[in-house]
């Protein structure tokens, strides 16, 4: 990939017979928003930990800029900002003052830190609470100091850890548009989130992971572009799936039928003319339907057809 600053080969963690991270490989371009998404235990959460070096991989390799962890790993985290889920603030503090103490630890002193700290705060847009206590924010307010946090360093990629768990729709609001700020000038993003119209809405590209794999990695518009006219979910009573499912394969509006847990899901050229096409057939062999659904594409549907799940199941 031209112009990449964060290449990820072959990455494993184990845990004994538990395998959290499953031969993980991608690449992140200089400027890029990248997604990486998938429900809880997914392994994104594992993955971060390792990019950022926070824990050793049990095989893999991880390279930023050019640069490998091991002898490179105090100038490689240089270059890393990390906000995690967790919140990581002092609530009786003010929100400038716990800027003031977590720059320190990134060794910014004196004026310069001042600066940076008044710099971060106006990127999150808290910069009329800056001295008001972290206790009196909102939750929303505090994940965006948390984001301040990892950004005083002035990092050139930041990992965005699951940013809008437990926040109100306006403060996520807030939280989106300044991640779309901080990219518009220049800083390269690695998303997490198991909210798929988050990624739509800010990621370049995505790559979704189930059980500790990268099961798809593109854009969202590639990756909902693959699922043509939509996703049908029908249920039916066993005694008639198989026959529903090889007469509705044979019609032009239906792309392709899997089946799972007693559900058809039935992956389209054209929803409408292909839902008309199985209540054609199921009405013709008296069959009895338990569930219907039907969906737009979309990330989450791309995942369903993926997993034959919930996105947060």
């Amino acid at each position: 990939m031209k112009n990449t600053i964060l290449s990820v080969q072959d990455l494993y963690k184990s845990y004994g017979d538990n395998h959290a991270v499953r031969g993980v490989s991608f690449e992140i371009a200089r400027g890029e928003v990248f997604g990486l998404l998938g429900p809880n235990g997914a392994g994104k959460t594992t993955s971060i930990s390792m990019l950022t070096g926070l824990l050793e991989p049990t095989s893999g390799s991880v390279q930023v800029d050019n640069m490998p962890f091991g002898k490179n790993g105090y100038a490689v985290k240089a270059k890393l900002g990390l906000v995690p889920q967790e919140l990581a603030l002092y609530p009786t503090l003010s929100a400038r003052d716990n800027l003031i103490f977590f720059g320190r630890i990134y060794g910014l002193r004196g004026k310069q830190l001042k600066m940076r700290a008044d710099e971060v705060l106006a990127m999150v847009g808290l910069a009329d609470r800056a001295d008001e206590a972290i206790e009196t924010y909102s939750g929303g307010m505090k994940r965006r100091i948390n984001i301040a946090a990892g950004l005083l360093h002035e990092p050139e990629i930041l990992f965005l850890d699951e940013p809008t768990v437990g926040v109100d729709p306006q403060s996520r609001n807030a939280i989106f548009e300044s991640v779309e700020a901080l990219n518009r000038n220049g800083l390269t993003i690695l998303y997490t989130t198991h909210y798929m119209e988050e990624a739509q809405r800010l990621c370049d590209r995505v790559a979704i992971m189930d059980r500790g794999e990268i099961i798809a990695l593109d854009s969202p518009k590639a990756l909902m572009s693959g699922l043509g006219g939509g996703i049908i979910r029908l249920g039916l009573h066993n005694g008639h799936i198989d026959t529903v499912s090889q007469r509705g394969s044979e019609h032009p509006a239906i792309k392709s039928i899997t089946r799972t847990d007693g559900m058809m899901i039935v992956e389209t050229h054209q929803a409408q003319a292909a839902l008309m096409g199985l209540l054609e057939i199921t009405n013709q062999l008296d069959a009895h339907i338990t569930s219907l659904e039907v969906l737009e594409p979309n990330l989450e549907t791309v995942f369903l057809t993926l997993t034959g799940k919930n996105l947060r199941d």
